[in-house]
C-alpha cells in the first residue's frame, strides 16, 4: 500500500505527439512493479512517475518506455 513518501522521478520524453502516446507511456510505466502513479504530460514532454525504489529503478522506468516505442532523454 502507498505510503505517500515514495519518490517522484521527472523523465523527459521524446517521441510522443498525440494523446495516444501519452496513454501509451502511462500504461507502460505504470505496468512496472513498484510504480505507484504515472502523470504524462504531451505539454511537457515528460512523465512524473512516483515510484517505490526497493522495486522499481530509473533504469526499469527507463526500459518500459522504451518498450512502447519513446525514449527518455538526460
Amino acid at each position: 500500500m502507498p505510503d505517500g513518501n515514495n519518490p517522484k522521478i521527472h523523465l523527459p520524453i521524446k517521441g510522443m505527439v498525440c494523446e495516444g502516446c501519452v496513454e501509451s507511456v502511462k500504461k507502460a510505466l505504470e505496468s512496472v512493479e513498484g510504480v505507484e502513479r504515472a502523470e504524462v504530460s504531451l505539454e511537457n514532454n515528460e512523465a512524473v512517475v512516483t515510484y517505490d525504489p526497493v522495486h522499481a529503478t530509473k533504469n526499469t522506468l527507463r526500459k518500459a518506455v522504451q518498450s512502447a516505442g519513446y525514449e527518455v532523454v538526460d
